[in-house]
């Protein structure tokens, strides 16, 4: 459809003028006076409004200020007389968008037109936007209602208007960073940055770059200034994930930071002070990792003021319908066709799974349903066979069970690990598949518990 203009001159030629020229490219109406365009206003809500300033009756500042107390606000522009731009720089401190001066450059006008839509356009976009990530990342959308949630949500809603570090403790696929979108945008930095680093994805001789940033010529390709993620985030939150993965170097400089409030490039000596909030997440044992000499204890105190833990999604059975059904139908709506539905007996399945790759593997499982699944009843018979496949059943789910019949968190990490591997005779693609991680996730587990390295490569 095309954007519509209403054009407001007492004079007809100019008003049948403007008209002529931009009916080509715009839906245009136009009035005599303002009480003509208050109407019109009324009728269709116009995109851009083009008033002269001087007319009989209400000038053109009332229909400037009556257009700009429509819901969606419409460009306004003034057409003043050579005498009048002194009225016409107050109309633009209210709320106007430009003004000209008379006779006009039908060229001018088409061009500002065209301008003053694009950026109303993109306007409104950005705060389309804004309120969709409002939205996304509320505590109220989370979803699920089981006791060990809500205690996390709880967790989240008191510490969130603190300035406290936050340490988020969870297996990987559990939610972390949401959770640390989550406290930023109920912090009182929600309009400031919130920048990720995933520590984990960063060479360990790239990383401290990265973080703190360097000087031109602080090392062999340094070619310029690089300003560091620690200030990127400066008046927002800086969400540091998979934090056991960083070396002593920069263990030092983000203690540093810690103590100080204030970085300093590589090549620098100059402290820059910085007003961020941290929250850092984890799916380490850092207390151990710190007995073993591979965490400095002081940092892990400064990071642990808050320390908030995120529970596996075994441990929350009560929300995994709700969670099916949320993102059936968000895959559903993604592609356009009808949401799949689950049988009593796929849903029962689904519930006895231990899930270990949490929150992430259930999405994963629900994307592929929506895509291959669409409007059709899915049975046991229809699932991946990872989720119907007696010896996968019994190796990864029964072993992790302690004397209380509930999951021994301590091992089960490492036993699920340990029986993926022996369901996959050792295929480590086939390993990460089955607990719904990566590759190079696996890799790394590997590395932690070298003892249950199944060595060369199996077909």
């Amino acid at each position: 459809m095309k954007p519509t203009v209403l054009i407001v001159d007492d004079e007809k030629n100019i008003r049948e003028g403007l008209r002529a020229a931009l009916e080509d490219r715009y839906e245009t109406f136009v009035a005599k006076d303002a009480a003509e365009a208050a109407r019109l206003m009324q009728d269709v809500p116009p995109d851009a409004v083009l008033t002269d300033l001087r007319m009989a009756g209400e000038d053109g500042m009332a229909v400037i200020d009556r257009a700009l107390k429509l819901p969606h606000q419409p460009v306004c522009i003034m057409m003043t007389a050579y005498g009048d731009v002194e009225t016409a720089v107050t109309a633009m401190s209210r709320g106007a968008y430009w003004f000209f001066q008379k006779p006009v450059d039908l060229r001018q006008v088409e061009l500002v037109l065209e301008r003053g839509l694009k950026a109303r356009t993109t306007e409104k976009e950005v705060v389309t936007l804004k309120a969709r990530l409002d939205r996304k990342f509320s505590l109220g959308e989370v979803v699920g209602s089981s006791a060990s949630l809500q205690h996390s949500i709880e967790q989240v809603r008191s510490v969130a208007s603190s300035n406290a570090t936050v340490l988020l403790l969870g297996e990987t696929g559990t939610g972390k960073e949401l959770f640390a979108q989550m406290i930023h945008q109920a912090s009182q930095r929600a309009k400031g940055p919130f920048m990720a680093v995933h520590c984990a994805a960063i060479p360990a001789n790239l990383l401290e770059s990265e973080l703190f940033g360097h000087e031109k010529g602080a090392f062999t390709g340094a070619n310029e200034r690089r300003v560091g993620r620690f200030e990127s985030a400066d008046g927002g939150t800086l969400f540091l994930d998979e934090i056991g993965e960083i070396d002593a170097t920069t263990q030092v400089k983000l203690l540093r930071f810690l103590e100080t409030r204030a970085v300093e490039r590589l090549g620098s000596h100059r402290p820059i002070a910085l007003d961020l909030r941290l929250v850092c997440a984890t799916n380490r044992d850092l207390q151990q990792m710190v007995k073993e000499g591979r965490f400095r204890e002081d940092l892990y105190y400064r990071l642990s003021v808050v320390p908030l833990r995120l529970p596996p999604l075994r441990e929350r059975t009560d929300d995994i319908p709700l969670l099916l059904a949320h993102y059936l139908e968000r895959f559903a709506k993604e592609n356009g066709a009808p949401a799949p539905r689950l049988s009593p007996d796929a849903l029962a399945v689904f519930v006895r799974y231990p899930w270990p790759g949490n929150i992430r593997e259930l999405r994963n499982a629900c994307e592929n349903l929506a895509v291959l699944r669409a409007g059709r009843t899915v049975g046991p018979a229809d699932l991946d066979p990872r989720f119907s496949a007696p010896a996968l059943a019994a190796g990864l789910a029964a072993p992790a069970l302690g004397a209380s019949g509930n999951l021994d968190r301590t091992l089960n990490e490492k036993q699920l690990l340990k029986q993926a591997l022996a369901a996959a005779a050792g295929n480590r693609t086939r390993a990460a598949e089955l607990m719904g991680i990566s590759r190079r996730t696996l890799h790394r587990k590997l590395l932690q518990w070298p003892e249950l390295d199944p060595g060369p490569e199996t077909a």
